[in-house]
């Protein structure tokens, strides 16, 4: 595609171009429009507390660390009649640990011959006939290839988020959305806010003017220190990247990709458009291992003088914040303390009081009764999107530059090695962090 068409097409990102909703303004979210929508027009979902019963679904999980785990779990848990017949990763280790815990506490059994290892594992159960879906939980550099993968083969799809570490990636992803949509398969991606009643309550009011013309937002995830591992003689640069991988930026991406994506994909799904530059800064202060920062802050800038601020710091002993927040001409929707409206007097106008289930089950209940009831649900290109927001950020943090959403989308930037075998990786450093002002890429 030719890169004035790329643009022209990627600029088209509103909240749920690709879940089969309307087409949203970019301009504003709600003020001069006089049509009230109603939660069905605008997408939101049944939450259902179990999905419907049906023809057995058969479903293979590629990554079986702690998150594949728990999304096997959680595929499981959400309706009668489905199961897991096959695991791929890289470490028998992690996949054995994997298979023992499905079948302790579902007896699901995983035979021999369905069980893969090594870097091509995933390739092996998308040549599997019977195999109706895939949850693809490994560390996000692999998330592209595996999922363009998945398409091709016809499977019906549960991503993690993020779905890229760069914009070669995130091409990628958009892409392969798309064919899916063609095929009419369901992809279900793991943005928990985005199968949350509360959310998608406070997204309906805010749709029909609540807070009147969306202006600004802010996206938060500040905690302190999270996991790391060190590497042990015995590992290899390889295995010890990928066992380390949340604190290694070519498998994760760095942390305001994987965590903080969750509070930018909500404020981009709530404003329905996309920043036009990001200008930020970050640094390493506390981390033990790896080659991420700790902390971030980025200004996106938007059209119309409209903003966002995002924040996102793994740093002990601080504030801890994880919310969203958008601002309107009359008030703002906010997640702290529950998600809730309020004006600028502080006076609550909407408050969501409903019982909520565990947004990791939900994802999954939407997941099989989409596939069930041939509801078309389609969420790839919009965390594709939701996912490149953040990459324009971390990269502003990384060079200190401001990073243009034009140049981002089309950039050859590419995180990581080329070839996937266990053993030395030359171009890894540990403890060598991005330096603002020259910046190495790659």
């Amino acid at each position: 595609m030719k890169r004035r068409e790329f643009l022209s097409n990627a600029a088209l990102i509103g909240a749920g171009t690709s879940l089969g909703l309307p087409t949203l303004a970019l301009s504003s979210c709600a003020g001069a429009k006089s049509k009230v929508y109603t939660p069905e027009e605008l997408g939101m979902y049944s939450f259902v507390e179990i999905a419907p019963d049906g023809k057995p679904l058969k479903a293979a999980l590629v990554g079986c660390g702690d998150r594949g785990t728990g999304a096997a779990h959680q595929f499981l848990e959400a309706g009668p009649n489905v199961s897991i017949i096959a695991l791929a990763d890289v470490f028998p280790d992690r996949l054995e640990g994997c298979r023992k815990r499905l079948k302790d506490k579902f007896n699901n059994d995983v035979p021999d011959a369905n069980c893969f290892l090594g870097f091509d594992a995933y390739k092996k159960v998308m040549a599997m006939p019977e195999i109706d879906v895939v949850l693809l939980c490994t560390p996000t550099h692999f998330r592209p290839d595996q999922f363009k993968a998945a398409v091709e083969a016809g499977k019906h799809v549960f991503m993690e988020k993020p779905c890229a570490v760069d914009p070669t990636g995130i091409r990628t992803v958009i892409a392969s959305a798309k064919v899916a949509t063609s095929k009419g398969l369901t992809v279900i991606t793991g943005n928990q806010r985005r199968h949350s009643k509360a959310y998608w309550e406070g997204y309906v009011k805010v749709r029909n003017g609540a807070i009147g013309d969306i202006r600004s937002g802010s996206a938060h995830w500040d905690q302190g220190a999270w996991w790391n591992k060190a590497q042990r003689p015995e590992w290899s640069d390889m295995e010890y990247n990928i066992r380390n991988w949340f604190n290694i930026k070519w498998l994760s991406g760095d942390h305001i990709l994987d965590q903080a994506i969750h509070n930018i994909d909500i404020v981009t799904w709530f404003m329905g458009e996309r920043p036009q530059y990001a200008v930020g800064f970050g640094g390493r202060a506390q981390r033990l291992t790896g080659d991420i920062f700790d902390f971030f802050s980025v200004d996106y800038y938007y059209d119309k003088n409209k903003k966002m601020l995002t924040t996102a710091r793994q740093i002990d002993g601080c504030e801890t914040n994880v919310s969203e927040q958008v601002y309107g001409t009359k008030g703002m929707f906010t997640t702290k303390d529950g998600c809730h409206i309020e004006d600028y007097d502080g006076n609550v106008i909407w408050k969501f009081e409903g019982a909520e289930k565990n947004h990791y089950n939900q994802e999954h209940i939407h997941l099989v009764e989409s596939i069930r009831l041939d509801k078309k649900i389609n969420q790839a290109e919009d965390l594709a999107y939701s996912t490149l927001v953040a990459i324009m950020g971390r990269e502003a943090a990384y060079t200190g530059k401001d990073v243009w959403w034009d140049d981002a989308i089309v950039s050859d930037l590419r995180y990581g090695p080329t070839e996937y075998k266990i053993g030395p990786l030359p171009d890894y450093h540990e403890g060598k962090a991005p330096v603002p002002g020259h910046a190495p890429k790659g």
